[in-house]
């Protein structure tokens, strides 16, 4: 056609290559607001995403689950908390939880999210069947949490519980019992007292927990010192 733009002879496809290279959220808003063919570009490089991480980022409920809900591949959901800060709630799990790609999530980090609770986590975890790596540091869940991942997460490897001072040694003897695949627990900053470490220890000799700097394992626990 005559007088049209070099770009906008490109295929869709091709269109969906490129802004998939875009990272900034904001420049894919304004992108998906050029025109009818550049929001279906911009849907379709969301849908091939496998890992988005909206760490650092001013994000709410409504923008956060609006594009998790696009992200049908996705693999791999880093919401954590830094400077700026996702402010994400109990809503904004629930709404993430019933996008069709929780499914499939094999890494999710909610570090040093404090505005959420075991109940949006509990939603979020009971869909996240094939989640094998959990960051929920720095968060006020409890024992809750713990509960509904042992019952939802069998493929789970790793889980990082940093500081997370509400959780109780039922909770992680719950949870080692439960997801026979985990290999490394991170309790930092847990009011967790050592000897339950001997009791993880005899359910999953292989594990691995990560303690004031410590890395313990079913060969060093018998070195440390037990009050």
């Amino acid at each position: 056609m005559k007088g049209e733009a070099e770009i906008d002879r490109l295929p869709l496809d091709l269109l969906a290559h490129i802004f998939v290279m875009i990272t900034s959220f904001t420049d894919l808003a304004q992108a998906s607001s050029v025109c009818k063919k550049w929001k279906q570009g911009v849907k379709q490089s969301l849908a091939r995403r496998e890992s988005l991480s909206f760490s650092g980022r001013k994000m709410d409920d409504d923008s956060t689950a609006r594009l998790v809900r696009y992200a049908y591949s996705l693999k791999d959901l880093d919401i954590s908390r830094s400077r700026w800060g996702c402010q994400i709630t109990d809503n904004g799990l629930y709404r993430i939880s019933l996008a069709k790609c929780v499914s499939n999530l094999t890494s999710i980090s909610l570090w040093g999210m404090t505005g959420i609770t075991d109940k949006g986590v509990v939603q979020l975890i009971s869909r996240a069947h094939s989640l094998q790596h959990l960051n929920i540091g720095g968060t006020f869940i409890t024992d809750e949490s713990l509960f509904a991942i042992a019952d939802s997460c069998p493929h789970l490897k790793t889980i990082v519980l940093w500081s997370c001072r509400h959780v109780t040694e039922s909770g992680l003897l719950v949870l080692v019992n439960k997801c026979r695949k985990l290999e490394s627990i991170n309790v930092w900053g847990t009011r967790i007292p050592v000897d339950c470490f001997i009791g993880l220890f005899t359910i999953s000799p292989a594990l691995q927990i990560k303690t004031g700097g410590l890395l313990l394992n079913v060969g060093s626990i018998s070195l440390w010192p037990i009050v």
